[in-house]
């Protein structure tokens, strides 16, 4: 097998214009492993640290480029390159934190994901082929769900608009028919947003950045124009709320708009909500630490998928306490939450055991990178989440998933 030669990190802007790395590793056959790390501009506090040189999330990451460059290199180098588990414990032997203070995650993530894509090569593999012997798949699910942020607001959009991702996922079984398909509704709703507002801006992930503070209008906007495409009965909706962005731990209260909520009150909207639109799941409805707000709400709409993000920020410890809590259906997957693919895969591998749906999913600020399609199909995965249509580093996702499924 293959050794690694050498490891090295360029540094990149993601597709808010914020520096991130490119990191490459190189076997001694010359197969060549490229990985772009996303970042995230709503975080859970307990994701893997993002090492930046001013500790801002905006900062730049010379630090962590030096880190791979020197450091991390000389550990790993000489390596078995498809010694993916011996190779990533030996980074979190390296770093000697539980957050990944040391390294950083996007050091770490870029190096690890970098090291499966160069193994994928030196076997002959396609990635997502390389993947599924990294792991026993206990799914048997042939076609993810894919989730279309058509309508941005929390820390993904400039408006006043409280929850962060008003989604719509087609209820079909081919990629093909799914984007085609969000393709329309999208036109669609484009055309209604234009009426009502003039321009509008988009969001981090390209979806429509509506000037409201109404968290039920954009899922009334959503069915019109799913009703104008005809398409009622191919869709669900999904929300993506991100609580703890508007929640305030002094006095446990939800601000949206100009008003405050009680926990009490804002599950009722969620079950108002859940009685009158199609909705398929909703991610991060209360604050990251009230694991039992996440339960009585699954409890009240067990016909709703209640999903952990910041819940669960891809950790398997994080997931035990939401599965034994929270009583969630479902979680996130996002590979730089926790810093080494062989974390993600076994969240995601304790997930699926105990029945949980896994959506693997980009960040708002994201690259041309397209791991996480084949993360997607390599562990059959519920679903994927990529923004809307049309900004290329969230359309790359979807095309690659396109092409695999072929």
């Amino acid at each position: 097998m293959s050794k690694i030669k050498s490891i090295s990190a360029e540094i990149i802007n993601d597709s808010r214009n914020i520096p991130t790395l490119s990191v490459s590793v190189i076997d001694d056959l010359g197969n060549i492993g490229i990985c772009m790390v996303p970042s995230g501009a709503s975080t859970g506090k307990y994701e893997a640290f993002e090492l930046r040189d001013d500790g801002t999330s905006k900062g730049g990451v010379t630090k962590a480029q030096e880190i791979i460059n020197t450091k991390i290199n000389d550990a790993l180098l000489g390596m078995d390159v498809d010694n993916q588990r011996e190779i990533d414990n030996l980074l979190l032997k390296l770093d000697g934190t539980s957050n990944k203070t040391n390294l950083g995650g996007n050091s770490m993530i870029g190096v690890s994901i970098a090291v499966a894509k160069s193994a994928s090569k030196s076997v002959g593999k396609e990635f997502y082929e390389y993947l599924e012997t990294l792991a026993e798949v206990t799914s048997s699910i042939t076609c993810p769900k894919l989730y279309f942020n058509l309508i941005n607001g929390g820390k993904h959009a400039n408006t006043q608009l409280a929850f962060q991702e008003y989604h719509l996922v087609p209820q079909v079984e081919s990629v093909k028919e799914s984007l085609d398909i969000a393709q329309k509704v999208q036109d669609a709703l484009g055309n209604i947003i234009s009426e009502k507002y003039g321009d509008v801006a988009r969001g981090d992930e390209g979806g429509y950045a509506v000037p409201t503070e109404n968290i039920r209008e954009p899922l009334e906007l959503l069915s019109q124009a799913v009703k104008i495409c005809g398409v009622e009965d191919k869709v669900m909706f999904a929300l993506d709320v991100a609580a703890s962005s508007f929640y305030d731990e002094s006095t446990e209260l939800y601000k949206i708009g100009n008003e405050e909520h009680t926990k009490e009150e804002l599950r009722d909207t969620y079950i108002s909500f859940a009685e009158s639109f199609p909705i398929i799941s909703i991610e991060d409805p209360f604050f990251e630490e009230d694991f039992e707000a996440f339960r009585d709400l699954q409890l009240a709409i067990p016909e709703v998928t209640i999903v952990g993000d910041d819940l669960t920020v891809t950790n398997v410890e994080r997931l035990k306490r939401a599965v034994s809590i929270a009583r969630i259906k479902g979680m996130i997957i996002k590979p730089n939450q926790i810093g080494t693919l062989s974390e993600t895969i076994d969240t995601i591998t304790f997930a699926q055991k105990n029945n949980i749906k896994c959506i693997v999913s980009h960040r708002s600020g994201e690259t041309l990178d397209d791991m996480i399609a084949d993360i997607t199909i390599a562990f059959k995965t519920f679903g994927m989440k990529s923004g809307a249509r049309g900004p290329k580093e969230r359309e790359v996702k979807y095309q690659r998933l396109s092409a695999i499924q072929k």
